[in-house]
């Protein structure tokens, strides 16, 4: 007779909950076990700015995917999970007869489907984002109804382009239509928040004593965690360890990076650095990592990742383009700054693979994969960087969205038809339960 597991969704400790993987020995308890078909669906928005180099983006014919090349390269091994969609539009990235300001209106249209009222006051308006339709709708399943996480913060105020608020060029998710959802760029903050206790006394007293005694805080649910390790059968003993351990190897790098800021001496008059890596794809995959854990333990099911502000002008000197990205969106079909160009796009997509890699390797029930049950969207609401368009975007859909996407297709939508991608997020709120008769500029519901 199989012995009877009590609940068992989280490692508790003082002032710190971990909460736990799916485990087949508590399959009658796991919060993943509570969803029908085994493992619940998950949503992700990934942003990148400036559009791209669409010749080094573009498969060379649509259909099956054959060989990745170019700028998708990096995602040959996961290639049975990826659709590429083309053909796919952001019309109220447009101008729609409110001038120059393309940057700022494709950041905040790109997931509200709504035209930003162009203004550089407080009078902000667009509309609630794709990720927060699905939050307000299903967020109560989970601990957190949606995470926000960043690598470039941005101003919430100001003029940052042709009269448009830097609110919206910086934010990805909007909470309501004058509401952005502030991302968080600081690793240790999203640690702190999603594996720290609620009671904020405790809290307090826990992060005292880790930083006193240089603990860790996996010490502080250790004898939760060998209590419940007794229960388990020898799968998923090996199971319980490997996550506990990417718990701490996510740890142990916040902590470098924090010792490794703290080796710089601050400026006068301004504040301690904090634990946010010195090296971008460093806190990128940290950024990764973070998601990837929050979406295995049913934490949350909705997620945004930007990649950097739309309009960002910053420089990567690790890949040897020391040019600002914006200033070379601008390329004006110069072969040279179209490979700049292409390699940055490149080093995106990496971090990007790299995030597919680690949810590719995370087992769940029914023998599938995280990646079989979530669905990541990525792309940029700007086509070439140089034209400003806005139509025939470059947009991935990865994930099979437990099951009900085919994937591994270049598929291509008519140009002229102007498909709207908010049609796209119409398919992915039915999936994941919060469906919507219309959205944005919505159309109707894509078929995918």
């Amino acid at each position: 007779m199989k012995k009877s597991i009590s609940r068992r969704t989280a490692l508790m400790g003082l002032g710190t909950t971990i909460a736990l993987p799916f485990l087949e020995s508590l399959a009658v308890a796991a919060p993943a076990a509570a969803v029908a078909g085994g493992a619940p669906k998950r949503l992700a928005f990934f942003y990148v700015p400036n559009g791209v180099n669409m010749t080094a983006w573009t498969p060379s014919a649509s259909g099956a995917l054959k060989e990745l090349t170019g700028t998708l390269e990096p995602l040959n091994a996961h290639k049975e999970y990826v659709n590429v969609m083309a053909g796919l539009t952001c019309d109220k990235a447009r101008a729609n007869g409110d001038g120059p300001g393309d940057h700022a209106r494709a950041m905040s249209s790109f997931l509200t489907g709504r035209q930003a009222r162009k203004t550089h006051g407080a009078d902000i308006r667009v509309g609630m984002s794709a990720d927060q339709h699905v939050a307000t709708t299903i967020g109560d399943k989970t601990r957190f109804p949606s995470l926000e996480l960043g690598i470039e913060r941005g101003q919430m105020a100001g003029n940052c382009d042709s009269g448009y608020s830097c609110a919206y060029s910086s934010n990805l998710s909007w909470r309501g239509e004058s509401t952005p959802n502030a991302k968080e760029c600081d690793p240790k903050a999203v640690f702190d928040r999603l594996f720290n206790g609620t009671d904020p006394k405790e809290l307090a007293e826990a992060r005292a004593k880790r930083e006193l005694y240089n603990k860790s805080i996996l010490d502080f649910v250790m004898e939760d965690a060998k209590g419940l390790n007794a229960t388990l059968g020898a799968g998923d003993q090996k199971k319980l360890d490997e996550y506990l351990t990417s718990v701490r190897e996510v740890e142990q790098q916040i902590q470098k990076a924090k010792a490794a800021n703290k080796a710089v001496a601050p400026k006068p008059n301004m504040p301690a650095p904090t634990g946010i890596p010195g090296v971008v794809q460093d806190h990128m995959r940290l950024m990764a990592d973070l998601m990837v854990l929050a979406f295995q333990t049913d934490l949350t099911r909705v997620a945004t990742l930007p990649f950097a502000n739309e309009g960002s002008n910053k420089p990567y000197k690790m890949i040897d383009v020391p040019e600002g990205h914006h200033d070379l969106s601008h390329h004006g079909n110069d072969a040279k700054k179209l490979e700049k160009i292409a390699k940055i796009n490149k080093f995106h997509m990496e971090q990007f693979a790299y995030l597919v890699g680690k949810m590719k390797a995370v087992k769940e029930p029914n023998g599938t994969c995280l990646l079989d049950n979530v669905m990541l969207v990525y792309g940029s609401a700007n086509g070439d960087g140089n034209r400003h368009n806005h139509d025939d975007l470059p947009i991935l859909l990865v994930g099979k969205g437990g099951g009900t996407i085919e994937s591994g297709r270049h598929i291509t939508f008519p140009k002229r038809a102007d498909t709207p991608i908010t049609n796209l997020y119409l398919a992915l709120f039915e999936r994941m339960g919060a469906p919507a008769k219309s959205f944005g500029d919505s159309t109707g519901v894509l078929k995918i």
